[in-house]
C-alpha cells in the first residue's frame, strides 16, 4: 500500500481531503478493529487499503455510480505487434437488472441483459465487455452488434458453438448420421478446456453483488460492468 500512496499521493490527497500520513492512520485505524477479518461469504477481493481508499472518496465526494463508473472503466485492449501470439475468448453472461429499457425477459426467467466479455487464455484478465444488449439476444447477434471485433484483428479468438461465423475459433459440429472422428472429439475437448477460462473469469466477476442484481438505470449497468472488470484485472495483477 505505501508504494500506491508514493505513486499516487496526489490522488489520494486530493480526493479523500487527508494527507497520505493521516490516511495511513485512517487504515490502520481499521486494520487494529479487524478490517483485514472476514464475516462470512468470500474472502475480499481487493486489499484492505483500496477498499479504505473507495470508501473514503465515496463519503468525500458523494459521487454515485452514474458519475465514478465512467472513471473506474477497464480501457480495451487493442491488437498490437505480437497479436498473433495471442489467444482471446469470448462469452456472454445474463446479468439480471430492474431497468426494463435496457433488459428483456430470457432463459432465466428474469429480466437479464446480455454483456459480452474478452477474456485473454494465459491471464485471464478481461480485454473488453460491450454494452448491455436485451437478455433476449443471441449471442452471436450481440457481439455482432458491438464493436468488440475491432479489438481482435489478427488475435485468436475463441467462442462456443453460438458463435458460429463470426470469425471465432469454435467447435467441431456434429451432422446428422455423421458423428465426430476421434480427432474433432478431441479438438472439442481442448477446446472446451481452455474455453472454460472465461467462465471462471464471469464467475469471479459476479462476486460482485451488483452484478447478480443490477439495480443502476440507464448506463449504470454498462458502468458497473466496466468498473468490476478493471477491478478484477487489478485483483489479478497487484
Amino acid at each position: 500500500m505505501a508504494g500506491v500512496l508514493r505513486a499516487e499521493r496526489v490522488w489520494v490527497e486530493t480526493f479523500t481531503g487527508l494527507r497520505v500520513t493521516h490516511f495511513s492512520g485512517l487504515l490502520k485505524v481499521v486494520r487494529e478493529r479487524g478490517g483485514n477479518g472476514t464475516l462470512r461469504g468470500r474472502p475480499w477481493s481487493l486489499p484492505l487499503a483500496e477498499r479504505v481508499l473507495m470508501v473514503a472518496v465515496y463519503y468525500r465526494t458523494n459521487l454515485t455510480m452514474r458519475q465514478l463508473g465512467p472513471l473506474l472503466a477497464i480501457e480495451p485492449v487493442s491488437g498490437t505487434a505480437d497479436a498473433a501470439d495471442r489467444l482471446w475468448i469470448v462469452d456472454g453472461t445474463l446479468i439480471p437488472v430492474r431497468d426494463r429499457k435496457v433488459g428483456a425477459s430470457s432463459r432465466n426467467y428474469r429480466f437479464s441483459a446480455n454483456v459480452q466479455v474478452i477474456v485473454d487464455a494465459d491471464t485471464r484478465l478481461v480485454i473488453a465487455a460491450a454494452r448491455p444488449a436485451p437478455g433476449t439476444t443471441a449471442d452471436a447477434h450481440a457481439w455482432r452488434a458491438s464493436d468488440l471485433a475491432e479489438h481482435c484483428h489478427d488475435v485468436t479468438v475463441l467462442g462456443d458453438g453460438a458463435y458460429l461465423n463470426c470469425g471465432m475459433v469454435v467447435p467441431r459440429r456434429k451432422r446428422p448420421r455423421r458423428p465426430l472422428l476421434p480427432g474433432e472429439e478431441d479438438d472439442n475437448a481442448a477446446h472446451r478446456k481452455v474455453r472454460a477460462r472465461v467462465e471462471h473469469v464471469i464467475g469471479r466477476m459476479k462476486n460482485y453483488k451488483i452484478l447478480r442484481d443490477c439495480r443502476q438505470h440507464g448506463d449504470g449497468l454498462h458502468h458497473a460492468v466496466q468498473a468490476v472488470a478493471h477491478m478484477h484485472n487489478l485483483a489479478l495483477t497487484s
